[in-house]
């Protein structure tokens, strides 16, 4: 039987929303079609069944991610899917596994080729929201918490963004931990949320000093732990709010992102967060720890493989729930995107193909 080269070439090939421009979410971005990844050694091929937003994902494309491929290029980090294909050194058992986890960039496409490591094998029933969700946002809140540094039972945690996905992820790891959470969102849709989800101390940061509001409470006492999203202005207040012994982590600027003014934007955000001096950090025993999930893939992807594997154990215990934020279909990724940017949303984005 002849074969049809037309059907040959079809196959190789895959649709794709490439990011072509910096700005705002409805100029940025065009379905391309593109040559099909392949496996190479130590990953898998995976048919995309959706892919996840993440706030790194505005700031790549407001040009403020130094991480983001050179445009044109196709981003995203959070996917779940089908294993289509394996390269060498990888478990050929994993072939049609549904799977979700992480890639570095790619995943905003039909096919995607990952690292194994990056993935793990997860129910056929899982919404794909809440698969997408144990990537980049469920792996950050695991790392932060238990791998760069430990969250430990009863201590006092302010959770920044706490409606939002690694809000939501930290806010369920505390529980379960039996911490004392306080956390800040931006509207009262979101405060009522958390209240909703039995978290003791939720504070509107758009109508109140988170700060003040954290003294109030603790009165001479402070908080063990802060994981911030937001950086610029928030990390005197955080610096101030820890104990002896407390610990910051930042994993984010989202202070940064919808603002115009280029470089001195930034720097004018930089200036909000002052000057650290380590030795003072020392003689209170204090701690700053800056969480990058992308610099911890590519060197040390092991505990991203570490904490998919918990996650799902997690998942399957029901200690864990991703929220879902939505589904798009691809033709919406703009809406999405510019909701996820300006906050109107809670939870975990995906995106269908």
């Amino acid at each position: 039987m002849p074969i049809n080269q037309d059907r040959v070439i079809y196959l190789r090939r895959m649709k794709a929303a490439v990011l072509t421009t910096n700005g705002n979410a409805f100029d940025s971005f065009e379905i391309r079609d593109l040559d099909k990844p392949t496996a190479q050694e130590g990953q898998v091929l995976i048919k995309v069944e959706a892919f996840g937003l993440n706030f790194a994902d505005v700031m790549a494309r407001r040009g403020l991610y130094r991480e983001a491929p050179p445009l044109p290029s196709v981003i995203g980090y959070d996917l779940v899917g089908r294993v289509e294909a394996v390269g060498s050194g990888v478990d050929a058992s994993l072939i049609g596994k549904r799977v979700a986890g992480m890639s570095r960039f790619g995943s905003y496409a039909e096919y995607c080729a990952t690292q194994a490591s990056g993935v793990a094998v997860v129910p056929e029933d899982m919404p794909a929201t809440e698969a997408c969700a144990l990537g980049t946002q469920y792996c950050t809140a695991w790392y932060a918490a238990f791998q760069a540094t430990n969250m430990n039972p009863g201590e006092r945690v302010l959770i920044h963004a706490a409606a939002g996905g690694v809000g939501t992820a930290l806010v369920q790891l505390a529980q379960w931990k039996e911490c004392e959470i306080f956390a800040t969102a931006g509207s009262d849709e979101k405060t009522q949320l958390l209240k909703d989800r039995g978290v003791q101390h939720v504070i509107n940061y758009r109508t109140q000093d988170y700060e003040e509001e954290i003294k109030k409470i603790l009165g001479k006492k402070r908080l063990d732990m802060t994981f911030n999203a937001i950086a610029g202005s928030t990390f005197k207040k955080d610096m101030r709010l820890i104990d002896a012994g407390g610990r910051v982590v930042i994993y984010g600027a989202a202070e940064r992102a919808g603002k115009k003014g280029g470089k001195w934007a930034t720097i004018n955000m930089l200036r909000k967060m002052g000057l650290l001096i380590p030795l003072l950090r020392m003689a209170k025993s204090q701690a700053l720890i800056g969480v990058n999930m992308l610099k911890i893939a590519d060197h040390r992807p092991q505990r991203i493989a570490e904490a998919l594997e918990e996650l799902v154990k997690l998942y399957q215990e029901g200690i864990i729930k991703p929220r879902s934020g939505g589904e798009y279909s691809v033709d919406e990724l703009a809406q999405a995107h510019d909701d996820l940017e300006y906050r109107r949303t809670t939870g975990k984005l995906a995106v269908r193909w």
